[in-house]
């Protein structure tokens, strides 16, 4: 495990907003794929959105929106009020984590992919001391496994995809093995190869052309432990 003070102290930069610590994990799977972050406290939901995709493993393929109750916050363009019985979305770019995250505070579900519904409970651990924040900067502390492969079937076809993978007798282990690809491994996770990426995520908001770069760059680059 990474600590804040040392991977924070480790990428430089001058004391300035406080960040907020997050546990994000995937519900449903085990053993547990989760990530811990740090990220500032005025940054937006959309913004975090970004983080997410790039710490879990997604590559922003599908719509998503956050939950709390009855509060829902994604992105306007998705239009997912237009139904009567929907309830109100705010615009992620317009609300902040410092309204909507002070710690303690009841977990929040960040949703992707509406078909697979991968659930993620976020969270609040903790504010850090200002001395430790670095602005415009998220950052990866500890985490494990990989996320699931985009399109797989939400858990069940998850589980059915690592019964293929895991035996080499199975009748669907070939093709299995080629749609995920070679060098998938639901084992692997790597710190710094996401901090590596989170770095040059852009600051404060994040188009889907911008991301989509750093997620394309994210998944050619060697991974390190």
């Amino acid at each position: 495990m990474i600590s804040v003070n040392q991977e924070l102290d480790g990428l430089g930069g001058t004391p300035s907003t406080p960040s907020v610590q997050l546990r994000i994990e995937l519900e449903g799977i085990t053993p547990t794929i989760w990530r811990r972050l740090v990220v500032p406290v005025n940054a937006n939901f959309g913004w975090l959105h970004a983080v997410l995709q790039i710490a879990m493993g997604w590559t922003n393929s599908h719509l998503h929106q956050f939950r709390q109750d009855d509060l829902v916050v994604s992105d306007p363009t998705f239009n997912l009020d237009r139904y009567d019985d929907a309830p109100p979305v705010i615009d992620e770019r317009k609300i902040h984590l410092d309204r909507l995250l002070p710690p303690p505070a009841p977990p929040w579900i960040y949703e992707y992919d509406f078909g697979d519904s991968w659930n993620h409970s976020i969270t609040v651990e903790q504010l850090t001391h200002p001395s430790l924040a670095r602005p415009q900067l998220a950052v990866c502390v500890e985490g494990s496994r990989a996320c699931p492969p985009e399109d797989c079937g939400s858990l069940p076809g998850y589980e059915d995809c690592l019964a293929a993978l895991r035996n080499p007798k199975h009748p669907e282990h070939k093709s299995m093995k080629t749609w995920v690809g070679p060098h998938f491994d639901p084992e692997a996770f790597s710190v710094s190869h996401v901090n590596t990426c989170l770095a040059i995520l852009k600051w404060p908001e994040v188009s889907v052309t911008a991301l989509a770069k750093v997620l394309t760059a994210r998944d050619k680059r060697p991974r390190k432990k």
